[in-house]
């Protein structure tokens, strides 16, 4: 489906948690955090789009080859924040803000900053870091407690302060030296990425010089990933030495790369920036099919839905075979109420991208919602397909439970509803669900034992909040 949002809020680990525990003591440390603790500290609102989850897939693939990584082990998730940021976390997992996309000029740049982020996960950066922040908390705590005891034995407040302050500034010191080490080793790894698939690395120095630029600003105005990514002249420079000595520096981006690129941007600023800003781009007189695309959607979220259907139309009409524009057309005859006219054109996005989940996810939806019992076996059909795929989609699992239930399947139903509290974390419900799907379905069967690892995995969480 087209640009829908989603939250995501993961559970802080222990160094982070320790940190941030100084932090609130200490402010000035939160400069140090790596964009992971960041995230997880403040919740990261994510969108779901599968034209530009491709754009990205398809840019990281080659680089992930380069760096002896296979594609479907390392995730991207797309994060609904204008700022300039991306960032790798929770594994082989990279985050990457909307805004970063929209400012970016050439396509070379949003390579190069993933060639820099897959060159942290090749490095094994995170396992590192996390290493780092217990040596920097260790300190920190040791130099508090002999901050605190040195006070208290000489009745000076002063020498505990005296003994905090000079603990945070050799741990932030160490970590920084640390992090920055790694900036610049990831750096390296990236232009090596690039120069192994024969693209210019050129990108990559262009957006480091543009986070140069933004160090003299206030650290409330600089962008997230000049804080999370410790810049400096030196990694600058090591940089620009590498362009000149690639053979593939003044290499220009394919056709194809820059199209996706177009594609992206127009569809973001439709969605994302308003009406006003996306007709000022992208004015009437400018009939290109990028043009025509923000229109569409600038007008689908002004709730224009007239306008917003000429546009897509004049799309499908010289596209017939292009997956989104059927999506985006079933997707405004939704918002419009249309739901059995939104059919056909899901069904044809479904068609032409029988491959995406979300194009899928978007297809199956229509189905349940018709409340035509003689559509469920389809839609169950493509719902398990899609949790398959993407077993953390609890949108899908709701549909599925959906289905199930209106197909009589109450026992499947149950244990539909159960994984999706399970993702939501809504753990009580999630093992009630399972112990009902246990219930229900024949001992031993597949769904039986599932429900089985539900309630396991419910209990076993419960238990570990309430240790915490």
């Amino acid at each position: 489906m087209a640009l829908r949002w989603s939250s995501l809020r993961r559970p802080i680990a222990a160094g982070c948690a320790l940190i941030l525990a100084i932090a609130a003591i200490l402010p000035t440390l939160a400069v140090v955090l790596p964009g992971e603790a960041l995230a997880q500290r403040r919740g990261v609102s994510l969108v779901r789009d599968a034209e530009i989850e491709n754009t990205i897939r398809a840019y990281a693939v080659p680089l992930l080859a380069a760096a002896g990584l296979t594609a479907d082990s390392v995730q991207v998730h797309l994060v609904n924040d204008r700022s300039l940021n991306a960032f790798v976390a929770g594994g082989q997992r990279i985050f990457v803000h909307t805004g970063l996309l929209q400012r970016a000029e050439p396509p070379a740049q949003v390579i190069g900053v993933l060639a820099h982020e897959i060159g942290h996960i090749s490095g094994g950066h995170l396992s590192r870091l996390e290493d780092s922040l217990g040596n920097a908390s260790a300190l920190m705590i040791a130099s508090m407690l002999l901050g605190v005891a040195a006070g208290v034995a000489s009745g000076n407040p002063d020498a505990a302060v005296a003994g905090i302050l000079a603990g945070q500034q050799i741990a932030e010191r160490n970590f920084l030296s640390f992090t920055r080490g790694q900036e610049a080793a990831a750096d390296q790894a990236g232009a090596n990425f690039l120069d192994s698939t024969q693209q210019s690395i050129m990108g990559l120095v262009e957006f480091m010089k543009i986070l140069a630029n933004q160090e003299a600003l206030q650290a409330d105005r600089q962008d997230p990933y000049v804080r999370t990514h410790p810049l400096s002249a030196d990694r600058v420079a090591a940089l620009t030495a590498r362009a000149e000595q690639s053979r593939y520096a003044k290499v220009p981006d394919n056709p194809e790369n820059i199209e996706r690129f177009k594609r992206m941007q127009a569809k973001l600023m439709g969605y994302l920036d308003g009406l006003g800003a996306t007709l000022r781009k992208y004015p009437e007189s400018d009939t290109s099919h990028y043009a025509r695309y923000a229109r569409a959607f600038a007008y689908f979220r002004a709730l224009d839905f007239t306008r917003a259907q000429t546009e897509v139309n004049s799309l499908i009409a010289e596209f017939p075979n292009d997956p989104f524009y059927h999506e985006l057309k079933g997707d405004i005859l939704i918002d419009m109420g249309n739901v059995r006219d939104a059919l056909q054109p899901h069904r044809r996005a479904h068609e032409l991208g029988p491959r995406e989940p979300l194009l899928a996810y978007g297809y199956a939806r229509v189905l349940v919602a018709l409340e035509d019992n003689s559509l469920l076996p389809e839609a169950v059909t493509i719902l398990k397909d899609v949790v398959q795929r993407e077993p953390e989609s609890s949108a899908a699992w709701q549909q599925l439970a959906i289905a199930y239930g209106r197909s009589g399947d109450i026992g499947m139903a149950s244990l539909a509803s159960a994984e999706r509290y399970l993702i939501e974390g809504a753990l009580r419900d999630a093992q009630g669900q399972a112990e009902r799907a246990q219930r229900l379905l024949k001992e031993g069967t597949p769904g039986w034992l599932r429900a089985q690892d539900v309630i396991a995995a419910a209990k076993d969480r419960r238990r570990e909040m309430r240790n915490r």
